[in-house]
């Protein structure tokens, strides 16, 4: 149908045959073998990897903030109360208070160097440095970008923009090592929206979650190494906090919490600790329903009641460190653990762009782009 449309009166239409043989002017972008002159220049195909995360606003200020929490707490995935119940109470009350303390928050821990979150700039930072394992890899032929469920950039954004650049295939990697609902899902949930606007679309694939993948235990077990060969006291325990969800999600079949488990028992296994040396624990309860148990910043006051002054945190589910870990963890739940009568409290910050991490992550595309290249 697109020769017919192309064809002008005296002019031979284009077969199929001849539209798919590229002739190429310059690197990147070519011109269709017999096809018109003023058809429009074909780009070489490539192969898209877009790295998703959960968000970020784009500043602390008031408005900033309300923009971000009414994308995220209006989220279905998130919060999944009727929508007549909760969009008052989300709109009237909640929305009025808390970008002034979610603001306040993300002060403390904002880059004021380059005027955006940490975690915006860790995202930045592990995609550069994936993409270029990938050329070193695959070429250029391979794209690596990044981008945001909630805030910017946005998804839509970046599936457009590779798409523009030629991407005849996407794969699209939320950033979360354990699958949830509220996390994995809702990334592909805006991923394939952003698919629907689009005139010719990719063939796509999403990598799955990635919780027990050797390499992704080995970055964990190589962070606490380093961590504890850095103190001169050992810690009595190691907790793995964990982002908390209501525990009916646990009910209603979200496998969240049962490979949060197996995440910690293989990093116990892997570092070869006795059983009972790393706690699990879940954070960031939100709203009047039970979560997953035990809570974070009621456990660590728990332990130091119990006489263990000296204890180590770490944060497996978040791929890069962001507000839940810098202000929540090493801020109200240090406090907790420290006002309850511990010593020693040691945050082992999140894998984030380091070397192994980037390894594992890379592995992980690698794996899901199998028969995707050619060599």
């Amino acid at each position: 149908m697109t020769a017919m449309l192309d064809t002008k009166a005296g002019q031979t239409p284009h077969s199929e045959t001849e539209l798919q043989e590229p002739s190429i002017d310059r690197p990147g972008e070519g011109r269709l073998l017999h096809a018109p002159a003023n058809h429009p220049p074909v780009r070489r195909a490539k192969i898209g990897v877009l790295l998703a995360n959960l968000g970020t606003p784009d500043n602390y200020d008031y408005w900033s903030m309300r923009r971000y929490l009414n994308e995220f707490l209006s989220d279905k995935r998130v919060v999944d109360y009727a929508s007549w119940k909760w969009q008052p109470l989300l709109q009237l009350i909640i929305l009025t208070k808390r970008p002034f303390s979610s603001g306040a928050n993300y002060k403390l821990i904002w880059n004021h160097e380059k005027n955006e979150s940490p975690l915006l700039t860790i995202t930045k930072d592990q995609t550069k440095a994936i993409a270029a394992v990938m050329e070193a890899r695959h070429g250029a032929d391979v794209v690596v970008d990044f981008c945001m469920r909630y805030g910017n950039p946005s998804t839509e954004s970046k599936v457009r923009a590779m798409v523009e650049a030629g991407c005849e295939r996407i794969l699209f990697f939320p950033l979360y090592p354990h699958y949830a609902g509220a996390t994995s899902a809702t990334a592909n949930d805006q991923f394939f929206r952003a698919l629907m606007k689009e005139k010719r679309q990719p063939a796509v694939r999403t990598v799955a979650e990635y919780f027990d993948h050797p390499l992704y235990i080995d970055a964990l077990a190589k962070s606490v190494n380093v961590a504890y060969a850095a103190l001169d006291h050992r810690p009595e325990v190691l907790v793995a906090s964990y982002h908390g969800m209501p525990k009916r999600y646990l009910m209603q079949g979200d496998p969240y919490h049962c490979q949060c488990a197996k995440t910690s028992r293989l990093l116990r296994e892997r570092l070869g600790w006795e059983k009972g040396s790393i706690d699990t624990t879940f954070q960031s309860v939100f709203g009047p329903e039970e979560w997953l148990k035990p809570y974070t910043v009621e456990h660590v006051a728990e332990l130091a009641k119990a006489g263990k002054k000296r204890i180590a945190i770490m944060a497996p589910a978040f791929s890069a460190d962001c507000i839940e870990t810098l202000e929540e963890i090493n801020g109200e739940i240090r406090e907790a653990f420290l006002h309850a009568g511990g010593e020693s409290f040691t945050y082992i910050p999140c894998l984030n762009e380091s070397a192994a991490h980037v390894e594992a992550l890379s592995a992980v595309i690698d794996e899901n782009l199998s028969g995707w290249l050619s060599g």
